[in-house]
């Protein structure tokens, strides 16, 4: 046999073809425009010399195109982040736009598969143009699809993780959309189909940003979870929420080591809730004194703003906080920030991290516009979430908790243990518009019968009354609030399901 022929020299070739991808002048485009290509990704992803690569040497199942589909668009296969084992799919724009064909569908099906089974989380670096569409034309190209009957159904055994790092049309949305976590880099797009098929179909003209840009899903649809400059900014993220979440739903996320200048200092709490009640603050800040130092991860902070959902550690162990915001709308609850929390809490009881809620709250937002927006419908789903949900539960009311928001955020024994803050107050309204509202008595008009009516409905609304009714487990001085929620995650620790709980939530969408 001829050596230039040997079966090793063609799998060489094979090879050197595919990582070759589209060819160095699309390749050299990229550089110029300072993005990564889907191998270079790959690499600032996962641990050195850790890719093992799966399906290399797909390509188009149409003849004419085998030649110039290496690796059919999309790098599939397996990995480690920080040496635990994950699976990822990178798209590769350089090769027919990283469309999805029948081929490159059986490579998701196939990680998607593996990952589920072996208890491995799934990454997806999303940037695509859509459906192939010389593949999907036609009934019988239609009825060769959905091989895999349930490839957009979620029940969250693994973490699913996406990156929107270009255009991402068609299946790279979807799993966008599916993912428990969505990074998304400035100047991508995420979108059902792109502004010329927009405009050929229905004749809408948009630009790339009014259609799906970086601040209309980080902003108002939610979508994004976190907005970032740069593919390596994306990276980063995508292996820091691994980091706080376990590889599949049947274990916990690992505890990390901590030294005492992870510990914030104790007095921090008092120096950022100011002691008038009419001064507002950032809860961010007072999160960050509770807290691991470093370790709060916030999520879809753009949206939503009432509510801050974030990952975080306390003594090296994940948690995920829930926590009214009073610097946006005084901390009151609108069907977004409603929206936020629901999403939040599956996430957290899908993966066995214990939740945290922070209240300082008076209330939902009420008005025309919440009602238009189904605002009743988002309150609703969100109690029904924390109900749903069996992870440990800890909830600390630091300034006031008002109506049915007190039951949200964990009141009325919807928390395994709870505490308020000495200075705390619990009611159903503040007592001033309680008399607004059963009276109509405006303190300028009649200042002696507001007050009187005032004190009439100011029935003890304080933390010592809560307590002495057995609606809090404790009360507490803001320093001491860190120390409640370690000792209260140690005591209400499932050591009976070793820390894994129900999952009632696990298909509870990913949007609504």
């Amino acid at each position: 046999m001829n050596d230039e022929h040997t079966p090793e020299q063609e799998l060489h070739s094979r090879r050197l073809s595919a990582l070759q991808m589209g060819g160095e002048a699309k390749l050299q485009r990229r550089r110029d425009a300072g993005m990564l290509n889907a191998r270079e990704r790959l690499e600032g992803l996962l641990d050195p010399h850790s890719f093992s690569e799966i399906g290399m040497l797909a390509h188009s199942s149409r003849p004419e195109d085998r030649d110039s589909t290496p690796a059919d668009g999309k790098i599939t296969g397996f990995g480690r982040i920080d040496s635990r084992r994950v699976a990822v799919v990178s798209n590769d724009m350089t090769v027919k736009g990283a469309s999805s064909s029948w081929i490159n569908a059986r490579k998701i099906a196939y990680m998607k598969e593996c990952a589920t089974r072996n208890g491995m989380p799934l990454i997806f670096l999303g940037e695509s143009s859509g459906q192939r569409m010389q593949d999907a034309m036609g009934a019988a190209s239609m009825a060769s699809g959905g091989q895999d009957a349930q490839q957009y159904c979620r029940r969250r055994e693994t973490p699913w993780v996406s990156a929107v790092l270009g255009p991402c049309f068609g299946s790279a949305s979807w799993y966008s959309c599916l993912a428990d976590f969505t990074v998304m880099r400035k100047g991508a797009l995420l979108a059902v189909s792109s502004p010329k098929v927009t405009s050929v179909a229905i004749g809408e003209s948009s630009d790339t940003e009014e259609l799906g840009g970086w601040r209309m899903h980080s902003e108002i649809t939610g979508l994004a979870d976190m907005v970032v400059n740069n593919d390596q900014e994306a990276l980063t993220a995508i292996r820091r929420f691994l980091s706080y979440l376990p590889s599949h739903s049947n274990e916990t996320p690992a505890v990390l080591p901590v030294e005492p200048e992870d510990r914030p200092d104790a007095s921090g709490p008092q120096t950022v809730v100011p002691l008038e009640r009419t001064k507002t603050y950032d809860m961010r800040k007072l999160l960050a004194t509770l807290v691991d130092r470093d370790s709060l991860f916030p999520l879809k902070d753009r949206f939503g703003r009432s509510v801050v959902t974030a990952l975080a550690r306390l003594e090296g162990a994940s948690v995920g906080i829930v926590a009214s915001n009073p610097q946006f709308k005084g901390g009151a609850l609108d069907a977004d920030a409603c929206r936020k929390a629901s999403g939040f809490i599956a996430l957290c009881d899908s993966f066995n991290i214990p939740l945290v809620f922070l209240v300082d709250t008076p209330g939902f937002l009420v008005g025309i516009e919440g009602e238009k927006r189904a605002a009743p419908a988002h309150i609703m789903n969100m109690i029904h979430a924390v109900q749903l949900c069996s992870v440990p539960k800890i909830s600390v009311i630091v300034r006031k908790s008002f109506g049915q928001a007190y039951l949200n955020f964990g009141g009325g024994r919807n928390s395994d243990q709870s505490a308020a803050w000495c200075s705390a107050d619990v009611s159903f309204v503040d007592p001033a518009v309680a008399v607004s509202v059963v009276h109509d008595v405006p303190r300028e008009s009649d200042p002696e019968r507001y007050e009187q009516l005032r004190a009439d409905y100011s029935k003890d609304p304080s933390a010592f009354a809560l307590a002495g009714a057995m609606g809090t487990h404790e009360v507490i001085a803001p320093g001491e609030t860190r120390r409640f929620l370690a000792d209260a995650l140690a005591a209400q620790w499932r050591g009976i399901n070793n820390g894994v709980g129900r999952h009632e939530m696990r298909t509870w969408p990913t949007y609504f």
